[in-house]
């Protein structure tokens, strides 16, 4: 094996440092497009859960405010005293999910979009639409999926 051999394509002890380095770099753009890709495979539309699936205690969600269920897709908001709603926890510009509830809004750490506690729509942010409702039952203090 002559020398520029050896430095292209490495030697009997091992790759080049050539190769190694254009392996790591490919190996770290496919882990960076993974982790960018906007979807899961789901439609961000529906929640995760199946109906029925028991979520909360009405007394679990604050008067004004709400709670992210991660595992079942949703977020549940109580706008005023008794009044349950429920939205996918899947912000609608890029498909990030929702971190947080509070003053009001349901928030998206990606970019700033905020959604109200109420209806859903769209109150700042990128967000081209407001998140979609989920179906919940409340029977007694219990809160569903629909």
């Amino acid at each position: 094996m002559t020398t520029s051999e050896e430095t292209a394509y490495g030697t009997a002890a091992g790759p080049s440092r050539r190769t190694v380095m254009a392996t790591l770099g490919a190996a770290g753009c496919a882990a960076a497009l993974t982790a960018c890709g906007g979807s899961d495979g789901k439609d961000s539309s529906e929640p995760a859960g199946a109906a029925g699936t028991a979520l909360a205690s009405t007394s679990d969600i604050p008067v004004g405010g709400g709670k992210i269920f991660k595992d079942a897709g949703v977020v549940v908001t109580q706008p005023t005293a008794g009044s349950f709603k429920a939205f996918s926890n899947r912000c609608t510009h890029k498909g990030c999910a929702v971190s947080s509830v509070g003053g009001g809004t349901i928030n998206c750490p990606c970019h700033g979009s905020k959604f109200d506690v109420a209806d859903g729509s769209v109150k700042g942010g990128p967000a081209p639409k407001p998140l979609p409702t989920a179906e919940i039952t409340v029977t007694g203090d219990s809160i569903e999926l629909a």
